[in-house]
């Protein structure tokens, strides 16, 4: 036999040989394809994850913050009804700008006073302490306390008086 007739017989072998290592080849980049998407997922699945995880702790943050100012606006209250009660008996211009720069911080931390004389009674920023007869039903006529809210919330009731018809 000479060279061209083992080439010959040979090439049928190398071709479906070549073919077959190109398939597995093409078999191995399509199940690293597969893995790649797989990791991408995971790492995409992670990364929101761990967003979710810093936005939470941001907003426990934030809410805790805003329960501890509150909880302390919540126990100067006190001392500012008591201001208004002695601006009231003593008429005093050092006072009253007490009381006022004092409204003012309690304000500027987000603490505001809730209006509700003239209004119609709401369970939820009133306690009802005295029903008073008077030509209004379900009216509040005195606030004998003040109602305050932190940030949208009440955190206390006025104590009021409320109308009711003859």
């Amino acid at each position: 036999m000479d060279d061209k007739q083992t080439a010959k017989k040979s090439e049928p072998q190398d071709h479906s040989k070549k073919n077959q290592n190109i398939q597995e080849l093409e078999k191995q980049v399509e199940e690293l394809k597969t893995q790649a998407e797989d990791f991408k997922n995971r790492y995409l699945r992670a990364l929101a994850d761990y967003q979710n995880y810093e936005r939470r702790v941001r907003e426990e943050k934030e809410e805790l913050v805003n329960q501890v100012q509150a909880t302390t606006a919540l126990h100067i209250l006190p001392f500012l009804d008591n201001l208004e009660k002695a601006e009231v008996f003593i008429k005093d211009a050092g006072l009253s700008m007490i009381k006022n720069e004092f409204e003012k911080v309690l304000k500027e931390i987000g603490l505001e006073k809730i209006e509700v004389v003239g209004k119609e009674y709401n369970p939820h920023t009133a306690q009802a302490i005295e029903v008073i007869e008077g030509e209004n039903d379900n009216v509040v006529a005195e606030a004998v306390t003040a109602a305050y809210q932190f940030k949208g919330r009440v955190v206390r009731p006025a104590q009021v008086k409320v109308y009711r018809k003859k």
